[in-house]
């Protein structure tokens, strides 16, 4: 399955989404998140998709042009455990209108869970 990750400002949450990336078995990981989120370092490799809109119609409607075509299943793991809720907002709004399934997953004490 593939790992689509939202990186926002807040460095504190990504360690939840280096924890799932580095502990999953994932085909492909894409990670998404302003040029802030560049700073982001893991061991495996990712694709990494720049976001650059500030409103919500429009941060979906880039980030649906920016996925179309790179997700090869019809369904995702979707970590949300960084950013905020508009970004979870357009992020989820985007994916289903693409459309892909979403199978929400977190790093527990138990491993890598799916929601």
């Amino acid at each position: 399955m593939e790992l689509l990750a939202f990186l926002g400002v807040g460095e504190g949450t990504w360690g939840q989404v280096a924890g799932v990336v580095n502990r999953g078995e994932w085909e492909r990981i894409i990670l998404i998140g302003t040029d802030f989120a560049r700073k982001f370092n893991v061991e495996k490799d990712f694709e990494f998709i720049e976001i650059k809109s500030k409103g919500l119609m429009d941060l979906k409607d880039e980030i649906m042009k920016k996925l179309r075509g790179k997700i090869k299943g019809t369904e995702v793991a979707l970590s949300i455990a960084s950013g905020d809720g508009k970004e979870h907002m357009a992020l989820i709004s985007a994916l289903l209108n693409l459309p892909v399934g979403i199978r929400f997953t977190a790093l527990t004490k138990d491993g890598i869970v799916f929601m």
